[in-house]
């Protein structure tokens, strides 16, 4: 069963790491999102759920107006072969999540550490980076720094990488 919101936000608790969260109608698009979310400063997360014919697993995470090449970003993160985007059905496997609610949090549900998490370095220049916290109808502000320390409390690797144009 994957984790709610709620235990998200008791896992963040439980790391120390304090996050602001605000509520708002489901947005399942970058452009929804740019039209209602109003100013939450920082830095607005684009996510790829992506997979090689090697069915290995990629969530990119790149800010929400970066370019990503997808014929030749599966040389930037390691990836066996030109990547595809993953089919809902793992999406929901292995992070919980459902195709305009996809999150770097989504990682807190991928416990035997099946999906690579790549984090943009433009997008890691933000102070503050923000996210939906399991749902598509909130988002959380988390600082960067902590965000780090999150992945890593999940068992995964924060691998920060130039993936944007």
């Amino acid at each position: 069963m994957p984790k709610t919101e709620a235990e998200l936000m008791a896992f963040l608790a439980e790391l120390g790491i304090a996050v602001s969260t605000i509520r708002h109608p489901p947005l399942h698009t970058v452009a929804d999102s740019q039209a209602l979310r109003g100013e939450i400063a920082g830095g607005h997360t684009k996510n790829l759920f992506l997979k090689d014919k090697k069915d290995n697993f990629f969530l990119v995470t790149v800010g929400e107006d970066a370019v990503v090449d997808l014929k030749q970003i599966h040389q930037l993160i390691g990836a066996a072969s030109r990547v595809s985007f993953g089919k809902p059905e793992m999406l929901m496997e292995l992070l919980g999540v459902t195709p305009g609610a996809v999150t770097v949090f989504g990682v807190i549900n991928d416990r035997e550490n099946r999906v690579k998490l790549v984090l943009d370095k433009d997008l890691m220049a933000h102070s503050v980076i923000n996210a939906h916290p399991l749902t598509n109808e909130a988002t959380t502000s988390i600082a960067a720094a902590d965000l780090i320390r999150f992945v890593e409390a999940t068992g995964h690797d924060a691998a920060i990488l130039k993936v944007s144009a």
